[in-house]
């Protein structure tokens, strides 16, 4: 349930901090990144946690996903979309997860780091909060300095 908060917050959140920003503020490095790269990584990464976490490895549309995570391109609306329907998936993946497995040994990456579906949980929730809060940070500024 804790990655579900987060996920309902991230809904939330980015309703609130994009509302009004313009496409052409998307792309706009600020502070080491753009709020287009931070929904990208969201989206992305939700995916890729939510991958290994089943035990999965990542496909070659994940990886070509990966590789364009830093390209411009995608639109608010579309940037936005993407979070949502990548949120979706994890969260319906993740209602099948046996309870019985939380301790279930996983691996992540092609180095194939230890882990464990009950730390992959944890890692979902607080990496899309880590990547909320640097897109709120982004947005705050964006409209500071519009």
């Amino acid at each position: 349930m804790p990655v579900f908060f987060s996920y309902a917050q991230v809904r939330e959140d980015l309703h609130k901090h994009t509302a009004s920003l313009c496409d052409e503020l998307v792309w706009k490095p600020m502070a080491g990144n753009s709020l287009g790269f931070q929904l990208k990584h969201i989206a992305g990464s939700v995916d890729r946690i939510t991958t290994y976490l089943l035990g999965q490895q990542l496909d070659a549309g994940q990886l070509a996903f990966l590789a364009q995570e830093l390209q411009s391109t995608g639109s608010l609306a579309e940037l936005l979309s993407l979070v949502e329907q990548s949120l979706n998936k994890s969260q319906s993946q993740l209602q099948t997860v046996d309870a019985a497995s939380l301790y279930a040994a996983r691996t992540v990456g092609r180095r194939a780091l230890p882990t464990t579906v009950i730390g992959l949980v944890v890692h979902l929730a607080e990496h899309t909060q880590r990547h909320l809060g640097q897109a709120i940070t982004i947005a705050k500024l964006l409209r500071q300095t519009g």
